[in-house]
């Protein structure tokens, strides 16, 4: 008889399920120790090759990979476009999966010269960098606009993420970010134990689709970090809507790259910390 681990590691890497049955022992006052049957998140260490070339290594959720590799190479300044990537092949190994992608020789160029390692944790987009000049990339600021984003969309798109989660709603232990239009419908979800794996899955999948980043915005299930609102601008997203707060240093690069950041989003309420000029807010009485 298989277990659930060796079931799902048989599938093919992209196919594989996010979460994996456990069996768990429940207590409480006035309760009896029974075992129970349980879903876990799954994590395992993605490898990921550029033309042969290991590149980095990051925990996450083994599924939609072929998005996490096009928006990780995207939003880490690896390839310009979804054109760049020739192909994308994943391999499953004892110890995890290998993304191993064919990309442009301009873009391998580029990275021999960036030199640039990740040794990834969960949640942690900065382990294994070099020096602190490699945490901050220089991006150019978007566009300045009018006010583009309504209140009403905001507090739509928040409310209906938290029902398109399937993963989060099985496990408990994932984080999600949503893509919506300017009328706050939620267009795409990607799942991840890590924030910005979600991100990078989300970006990946718009950049696959071809989608035009302008025409919505992000929502995510989870603190904004720095490295949130920069992945965002990379892809060119003006509007980034956190459930909870958002750091300094987020601020301070939303500021600087005209994102409008929002954070607290909960209960048709939100603040916004960055460009309020971009907001169209709710008509008082």
């Amino acid at each position: 008889m298989q277990s659930a681990d060796s079931t799902l590691a048989a599938a093919p890497p992209d196919e594989q399920a996010g979460h994996a049955a456990h069996t768990v022992h429940r207590q409480g006052p006035g309760k009896p120790f029974v075992a129970e049957p349980d879903e876990l998140a799954r994590e395992v260490p993605i490898a990921l090759e550029y033309n042969g070339i290991s590149h980095a290594t990051v925990l996450a959720t083994p599924c939609n990979l072929e998005d996490f590799a096009f928006g990780f190479s995207y939003t880490e300044g690896v390839v310009r476009s979804a054109r760049d990537i020739y192909d994308v092949e994943l391999t499953t190994r004892d110890k995890g999966i290998v993304v191993q992608l064919t990309i442009a020789s301009a873009c391998l160029n580029q990275l021999k010269l960036r030199r640039r390692s990740l040794a990834g944790r969960t949640g942690c987009g900065l382990c294994g960098l070099e020096s602190l000049d490699e945490v901050q990339r220089t991006l150019p600021a978007l566009p300045a606009r009018p006010a583009f984003l309504r209140a009403q969309a905001v507090s739509a798109a928040v409310e209906a993420l938290r029902d398109l989660q399937p993963l989060h709603l099985q496990t408990g232990a994932t984080h999600a970010a949503g893509w919506a239009d300017l009328q706050g419908r939620i267009q795409a979800v990607r799942e991840d134990v890590g924030r910005h794996n979600a991100l990078d899955k989300l970006i990946g999948h718009l950049l696959r689709q071809g989608h035009d980043t302008s025409s919505g915005f992000a929502v995510i299930s989870s603190r904004a970090s720095f490295e949130m609102v920069q992945k965002a601008a990379a892809a060119g997203i003006s509007a980034v809507v956190a459930v909870s707060a958002p750091t300094t240093y987020a601020l301070q690069m939303a500021t600087d790259l005209n994102v409008l950041l929002a954070g607290f989003a909960r209960q048709n309420g939100f603040t916004v910390y960055a460009h309020p000029e971009f907001l169209i807010p709710y008509e008082t009485p």
